[in-house]
């Protein structure tokens, strides 16, 4: 049997030199193969071989599918090799660098994911009504009472008061609930070979590879986003080795499992970035007929006496001078919906929490959450928008009411994916509306016919 076995690895094999014409493979070319070799075989051999050739063959094609982006898992076994002498630079020694990427498959969905962020294409009001809606508010003013102890010693360890924490928790992972499902070494190693950053992400790459030598986090326990911000409050692993704090003083810094060290971590961010506890992030604010919106923007700061000198009132009407911030405090106008919308005074805490993710609309919705954690109210100016957006329980009302009419949808979850937009889309168009896809008041309301329905809790 040891000269079929020769001979149906070379015909399985040569393929490979085909590929490289590495001179290692030589001995692979099809002008190699001897045909005395095939005459001397017996029938018993050949079955065996002809078997063999076809296992073999069908384990190499998996190794060159081709993916729509036109990468392929070898593709991706050979990058791994050549990151290996710069993840132990990093500090990943050999032994661990293999242990922890040895059989890991790419995801090319990640690929997919990497140029479509919804802070930058979804309408503001369309972000904030899911992500600041009433089920949100009630589930964190719960968490404020049953993690009161523990918020209290983070705001006197760290300065930032515990609405704020609270309110980044609920942003990031609705409070724990939605922390993800990507394998961060699948994820990160795929998007340290492929796309765009690759650089970036094999920075972060080699910090997971560093979290797991450390055993400061189970492989098993190692996942999160697409992207790879992992934990109860979603931080990159190089942002985990950097400011991840060991609250509860078991020795490690678990965000994963440990609610108390990940609030504490988030609440380190902040402080580092530069968070005053005396500060508010900002508020809303009324402009003067004929401002010039061009002064407006977070980097645009300026003295609040400028502000006011300019006709800058509180959306109440009062006095800036009545805001509590000094004359001499330098903020900016934010209008996250151009001048017909809501304004904002922004103050460098709004920076801060910009800092976290580093969009308006991210920021816009972490303060107006605090603020409505503490009792604070809804935005005073409407969105300049006839198709509000909707909450989440309103989503999966909309998605209850497309599956009632014989759509799709999968799930009725409150995420509007790609079939519930399809549904949507199809609906719109029936009902002479412009079918855009997009899931607002007028879809929701037309399809009620007046009467609201009563979707699956979440």
């Amino acid at each position: 049997m040891l000269p079929a076995a020769v001979f149906c690895a070379r015909i399985v094999l040569w393929p490979v030199w085909e590929a490289t014409n590495h001179p290692t493979f030589w001995p692979l070319r099809p002008d190699f193969i001897d045909a005395t070799e095939i005459e001397s075989m017996s029938y018993r051999d050949l079955t065996w071989c002809a078997r063999t050739v076809a296992a073999g063959l069908f384990l190499l094609m998996l190794g060159c599918v081709t993916h729509a982006n036109g990468q392929t898992q070898l593709q991706f076994e050979q990058c791994l090799v050549r990151l290996q002498p710069a993840a132990q630079k990093a500090g990943v020694d050999g032994a661990s660098f293999r242990q922890f990427t040895q059989g890991t498959q790419a995801d090319f969905t990640v690929l997919e994911k990497l140029d479509y962020q919804p802070e930058f294409k979804l309408p503001i009001w369309d972000y904030l009504a899911a992500l600041v809606d009433d089920e949100r508010i009630a589930d964190g003013r719960e968490m404020l009472v049953r993690h009161a102890a523990v918020l209290q010693r983070i705001a006197a360890a760290y300065g930032v008061d515990p609405a704020t924490v609270v309110a980044v928790w609920g942003v990031e992972s609705n409070y724990g609930r939605i922390t993800g499902k990507y394998p961060l070494v699948q994820a990160l190693g795929t998007l340290s070979c492929f796309g765009r950053r690759q650089g970036y992400f094999q920075g972060e790459f080699f910090a997971a590879l560093r979290i797991l030598q450390r055993g400061d986090i189970a492989p098993d326990r190692l996942y999160g986003s697409w992207a790879g911000a992992f934990g109860h409050t979603q931080f990159m692993p190089a942002t985990y080795e950097r400011l991840a704090v060991d609250f509860d003083g078991d020795g490690r810094r678990d965000l994963v499992d440990n609610s108390a060290d990940a609030l504490a971590s988030t609440a380190n961010f902040l402080r580092r970035g530069g968070w005053q506890s005396d500060l508010p992030w900002g508020f809303e604010v009324r402009l003067p007929p004929g401002f010039d919106s061009s002064l407006a923007g977070r980097k645009n700061k300026r003295p609040m006496s400028e502000w006011a000198a300019r006709g800058i009132v509180a959306v109440d009407g009062k006095n800036l001078a009545n805001s509590g911030l000094g004359d001499g405090e330098r903020t900016a106008i934010l209008l996250p919906a151009g001048p017909r919308g809501p304004a904002f005074i922004v103050t460098r805490n709004f920076d801060v929490i910009y800092g976290y993710n580093a969009a308006e609309s991210y920021a816009l919705a972490i303060a107006h959450l605090a603020d409505s954690l503490r009792g604070g109210t809804p935005f005073v100016t409407p969105w300049p928008t006839d198709d509000a957006g909707l909450s989440r329980a309103e989503r999966r009302e909309l998605q209850t009411l497309l599956a009632a009419r014989g759509h799709d949808i999968g799930e009725v979850d409150g995420a509007l994916g790609e079939r519930s937009r399809a549904a949507i889309k199809l609906e719109q168009a029936r009902l002479g509306q412009e079918a855009t896809g997009r899931g607002g008041q007028k879809i929701l309301n037309a399809l009620r016919g007046g009467k609201p329905v009563q979707a699956p809790a979440q």
